[in-house]
């Protein structure tokens, strides 16, 4: 599979403080792909060595088969988590404006302007300043010029930072019909949900490090995984999965007059929450309550996160 960017052992510091640590990964050809980490944790400093921004003190970058480079960054649409514009101008030329520093010409430049400004609601704000522009307004208006020149790859930090949920919907939307005309795209968030929601592979970083890198499933069995199954009172579900890899322990009692108990059970691996259902039936269980125990990303990354803090957390320097 091509890979149209690609970071090999990359370490940055900046004094004795180490901000990216022998980081390598890669963006497949075509995929929405989430950079996921907590503040702080590397994730910008990670876009800008990808962009050549900045140098990596070790490691390589490639970029479109090569060290970063003016003609293939034209290929590329890059949004900061610093926003800025140039306040004294209207949108149409804001927009316009990017257009031409990534190669299109003035009068296409302009064409994709209004075309992009109808299609998000802000035709007649064209020719109104950034700086008469809502803060919604003004962050549309340079995600729009993000991609004016319609890039190959797309590389977006903290895009839904500052966003309302409208405005949040309306992106993500954004992202998808991009993502439908062959653009890939890379997107640093903390927001898990947008990840879910979004992405065909995760990476996560945390103090400078990867922790994971490969898509939702994989992310998800690197946590055990549980169900919940209530039966009555005088029922004991530990005889039914003790011959077993499941694990299992009884829940204490949410109010003290209920007439049934609930049991958290832990599935072994290959094993899904109707094996455990199923497994309890055909025991004679009478059940009378049932969670799957939906998996989260949140999960998965609160989990890794603590990991990495308990090992790296006194280690970003040297």
């Amino acid at each position: 599979m091509q890979h149209p960017l690609q970071l090999s052992n990359v370490t940055k510091r900046f004094g004795s403080f180490t901000a990216v640590h022998d980081v390598s990964f890669s963006l497949p050809s075509g995929q929405i792909v989430g950079f996921l980490g907590p503040n702080g944790a590397g994730k910008s400093t990670s876009l800008r060595l990808a962009l050549g921004i900045m140098s990596p003190d070790r490691g390589e970058i490639d970029l479109f088969g090569g060290p970063p480079s003016l003609s293939a960054l034209r290929r590329v649409g890059f949004l900061p988590e610093e926003r800025g514009l140039y306040k004294k101008m209207t949108a149409r030329n804001v927009i316009a404006y990017f257009g031409r520093l990534k190669g299109l010409s003035q009068s296409d430049a302009l064409v994709r302007a209004d075309a992009l400004l109808e299609r998000f609601g802000l035709a007649e704000f064209r020719k109104t300043r950034i700086s008469r522009l809502s803060k919604g307004m003004a962050q549309k208006v340079q995600i729009l010029s993000t991609f004016v020149h319609e890039p190959d790859v797309l590389i977006l930090d903290e895009p839904f930072s500052g966003l309302d949920p409208v405005n949040q919907s309306e992106l993500e939307q954004l992202i998808r019909e991009q993502h439908a005309r062959g653009t890939t795209i890379l997107f640093s968030t903390h927001v898990m949900e947008h990840a879910e929601r979004l992405c065909d592979s995760l990476i996560l970083i945390s103090h400078g490090r990867k922790l994971f890198e490969g898509n939702l499933a994989q992310a998800y069995a690197t946590q055990d995984q549980h169900v919940r199954i209530a039966s009555s009172m005088n029922t004991d579900l530990t005889s039914t999965f003790s011959d077993s890899a499941y694990a299992i322990q009884r829940l204490p009692l949410d109010d003290e007059t209920s007439d049934r108990v609930w049991w958290l059970i832990t599935l072994p691996n290959g094993a899904s929450a109707q094996d455990a259902l199923k497994r309890a039936i055909e025991a004679g269980i009478p059940i009378e309550g049932f969670d799957p125990g939906e998996q989260r990303l949140r999960d998965v990354f609160v989990s890794l996160v603590s990991q990495a803090e308990a090992e790296f957390g006194g280690r970003r320097h040297g």
